[in-house]
């Protein structure tokens, strides 16, 4: 196989990946996500993001972005689950994906050059947090509260992206899923008439925030230009 060919083969794997990895996003968005715990759902979860992480890994993708990717499935997988077990495998999950986002934007942007207002802004949001949410959490109090704290860490660092708008685009849209998950598990009824457009709200700022920040900090050159 020529370099060539064996470039086209590789530019065709990533861009296959990537269809399914949208598809399946899009399927658990209109039929699983509002739903209660099955088979299907948690094996239509479990597609996007390997899928996302198989195309990068085929095409040179980041190393530190395939293994956010691989530790945000094993947490998708968890959280379609029922059960206080569950939810802390999928919290830890998102977490270590939440520390390798930060340690890959700080790479990029050489050190923490967020600017103070946006610094100042997350940090007034995740202090928020110890009165609207860290009294009705129970006995997850403190793993919540380490949680916010690294999603906060990556937010900030993702401000500082140098010229790479999509993925600071993509980090934000994770941390809002994260927040409306919070107020979806604490703060809402179960019975609530919320409870399903949170749902969808939630997996596709989730889902498209992952792709977004594939699609921006995932190669050595974005996928696609937005600026």
């Amino acid at each position: 196989m020529s370099i060539v060919e064996e470039i086209a083969l590789r530019q065709g794997a990533r861009l296959g990946l990537i269809v399914l990895g949208l598809i399946a996003a899009a399927i658990y968005a209109l039929v699983f996500c509002h739903r209660g715990p099955s088979a299907w759902k948690t094996l239509v979860k479990s597609i996007p993001m390997p899928a996302f992480a198989l195309a990068a890994a085929v095409s040179f993708g980041s190393p530190a972005v395939i293994l956010a990717l691989v530790l945000s499935a094993v947490g998708d997988v968890a959280l379609s689950r029922n059960g206080e077990r569950a939810f802390l495998v999928g919290l830890i999950g998102f977490a270590l994906a939440h520390l390798v986002y930060v340690g890959h934007f700080l790479s990029l942007s050489g050190g923490l050059t967020a600017p103070v207002w946006g610094v100042a802004a997350l940090v007034l949001l995740a202090a928020s947090t110890e009165l609207w949410l860290a009294p009705h959490t129970g006995t997850m109090k403190w793993p919540v509260r380490i949680y916010v704290t690294l999603i906060t860490a990556m937010g900030v660092t993702a401000l500082g992206l140098p010229g790479m708008p999509l993925a600071v685009i993509g980090a934000f849209a994770f941390l809002a899923s994260d927040t409306i998950l919070a107020i979806q598990l604490f703060r809402m009824s179960g019975m609530s008439r919320w409870q399903r457009p949170a749902s969808v709200a939630l997996w596709l700022l989730y889902a498209g925030g992952q792709f977004a920040i594939l699609a921006g900090a995932g190669w050595a050159t974005p996928l696609f230009q937005i600026l």
